[in-house]
């Protein structure tokens, strides 16, 4: 089937009685069946605008975003800090560079990066499977360095059960559930998993074939998990030995969300390198690679790049985020309210016996519930019934990743809706949900 330019936009615009153009969720759904790679299921909803910790549809219904575009908008939506970097940056004209030449934000943005990581290299990239990507090719990289200088080193990384680093070809190589690897074997070779928190198995599996450790120091995909201290201080203590590299992913867990810069600065050392990218620049594509001066000796010109990595643009607004993130506290803010909403979702499961736990760090949070069955039916009530964006991983946790400026009120309104439908889905008044469900879906697809 095709479809011409014209006849798509006639298709998904309709015109409000005061002339404003707006999409047709209907229209917009059929088109992108049409046209785009079947990669996502999308939830029936259009969003038109953004604005705080709201985005608001079509119709001009606004969601509770507790979700954050999964982790990206840490400073929500239409926040001026933001609009003025982009409206500063692109008032010059500049846009994009390359990599073969300067411009005045690179060595700003790297600066401050390594300040918040206590790293002492950097490499800007597009995304967070880019970024670890960087580290995959560096970890291997240092042990051929450190093999031309006698060492032993070989090229098997450890990673964790649950894990998850990306989708790109090495990212999944790290990524244990077998749904991501297996329609692409024969992944990256030369992977062991280890079972999460398990020092005796990491150091069963630990010996000089080992070139480095993949660690998420809390687990974002695998159930909102956190690293033991002693896993954590295990893992550093082994490559110490050998001169792996500890290697921790940051990417959903980085740039403020647990309260800290990084998740891995609740424990007391520092990894070799760590990855950044989701809040890095405010819902901009961008990543980074960050790494110890002892890493970053393997890597010379050409042996690795990027075309649009590091641009004018997206650095200009992770310096306004930095900035922000700084000025106006919000790590202490995550912090508090983070612990605030746990304790009042913990509260919440002293009187469901649904949730089976509360886990999380500052402002990254999940609720794991004994049924996945319960798990869908909440999120889906969450969204279509009370306009709560969350959303499901590991089929039984509820997950949270609100904008770091969420409020206590918004907290408290969550809980209590929470604990309202947890009541209802408790006594079996579920029929609401099936009958939402089903119109929301007849009316995308027809």
């Amino acid at each position: 089937m095709t479809m011409s330019s014209t006849q798509l936009e006639a298709d998904v615009t309709t015109t409000t009685n005061g002339g404003a153009t707006n999409m047709n969720l209907v229209a917009t759904a059929a088109a992108e069946k049409t046209l785009l790679l079947n990669t996502y299921d999308r939830y029936p909803i259009l969003f038109t605008r953004g604005e705080g910790v709201h985005l608001y549809d079509e119709a001009g219904t606004a969601y509770l975003d507790l979700l954050s575009g999964i982790g990206v908008c840490g400073l929500g939506y239409n926040h001026p800090a933001i609009n003025r970097a982009i409206l500063a940056q692109t008032s010059t004209g500049l846009l994009h560079t390359s990599n073969l030449f300067f411009h005045n934000h690179t060595a700003t943005l790297a600066l401050k990066l390594t300040e918040i990581t206590g790293m002492d290299r950097v490499f800007l990239c597009n995304s967070g499977t880019e970024a670890w990507e960087a580290a995959l090719k560096l970890a291997r990289a240092h042990a051929d360095l450190l093999r031309s200088e006698g060492r032993t080193m070989g090229t098997q990384m450890i990673a964790l059960e649950h894990s998850f680093h990306g989708r790109t070809m090495g990212s999944v190589a790290t990524t244990h559930k077998q749904k991501y690897r297996e329609p692409f074997q024969p992944v990256m070779p030369g992977v062991l998993f280890v079972p999460f928190n398990d020092v005796k198995a990491l150091r069963e599996a630990f010996s000089t074939d080992i070139c480095a450790i993949c660690i998420e120091p809390l687990q974002g995909e695998g159930g909102i998990h956190p690293v033991s201290a002693e896993f954590y201080a295990a893992a550093r203590e082994l490559c110490d030995t050998t001169g792996a590299l500890l290697m921790a992913d940051e990417i959903q867990s980085g740039m403020g969300r647990t309260g800290k810069w990084c998740a891995y600065q609740h424990h007391s050392a520092l990894p070799d390198v760590t990855t950044l990218a989701k809040p890095i620049a405010g819902g901009l594509p961008m990543g980074a690679m960050l790494c110890t001066e002892e890493a970053a000796r393997s890597i010379t010109p050409g042996m690795h790049g990027t075309t649009f990595g590091g641009g004018p643009l997206a650095c200009a607004v992770a310096l306004a985020v930095i900035d922000e993130i700084q000025d106006a506290n919000l790590l202490d803010h995550v912090k508090e309210i983070g612990g605030y909403f746990i304790a009042q979702l913990k509260a919440l499961a002293a009187r469901h016996t649904s949730i089976a736990e509360v886990r999380g760090m500052g402002l990254m949070i999940g609720i794991d519930l004994h049924s996945a069955d319960l798990a869908g039916e909440l999120q889906k009530r969450m969204m279509f019934e009370r306009h709560t964006l969350l959303n499901r991983t590991s089929e039984t946790v509820l997950r949270f990743l609100p904008p770091f400026l969420i409020t206590r009120a918004q907290v408290d309104d969550t809980v209590a809706t929470l604990d309202e439908l947890l009541t209802e889905s408790e006594h079996g008044n579920t029929a609401q949900l099936a009958h939402s469900t089903v119109q929301a879906k007849e009316a995308v697809h027809g």
